[in-house]
């Protein structure tokens, strides 16, 4: 796993090479390698292994997320921050199935970093909601039941809102 900012040295470095390589006369050969710099700067923004974990949990395939999310050493050094934030929020989803406890703490980690997306901020809240819903905290549930059903803006979890929502009113 590269560190961030060597993704960017990488780039520059190309880019400069293009720039010779337009110098030279070689029109065709700058025009490639300034799509190759590109390509470092897109992976600067959007890690490659966190977009295939979400491909893996697309296909509801949660090992083949964890393998892709295990390659990420160390968060802090190789993601920028929205991307620290979404490495959460998967870690969150995965730990969901075994371990409740560590799952909260993932998710409002990754809530306190920041998901740009509202629909992730709306899962996120609506699993936190789930949580203390089954650690019988009623008024917590409600609270982020609320929450996510103002960021559910193209009511994609409307259902799934009505349904704790019901099961809250039989605690």
């Amino acid at each position: 796993m590269y560190n961030k900012y060597i993704k960017l040295v990488i780039a520059v470095a190309v880019f400069a090479w293009a720039v010779f390589q337009f110098v030279e006369g070689n029109i065709m050969n700058g025009i490639s390698l300034i799509l190759l710099a590109g390509i470092f700067v897109l992976f600067y923004f959007k890690n490659e292994f966190i977009i295939m974990a979400f491909l893996q949990l697309r296909k509801q395939n949660f090992e083949g997320c964890q393998k892709w999310l295990g390659y990420i050493k160390n968060p802090q050094s190789a993601l920028v921050t929205k991307q620290q934030g979404y490495y959460f929020y998967l870690q969150g989803l995965i730990v969901m199935q075994t371990n409740i406890n560590q799952a909260e703490k993932l998710f409002k980690k990754a809530l306190s970093i920041g998901l740009s997306m509202e629909h992730d901020i709306a899962m996120a809240k609506l699993n936190l909601g789930g949580i203390a819903m089954s650690k019988r905290r009623k008024r917590e549930a409600t609270a982020y039941l609320n929450e996510a059903k103002k960021h559910d803006k193209q009511g994609m979890l409307t259902e799934q809102i009505k349904m704790m929502k019901d099961q809250m009113k039989r605690i």
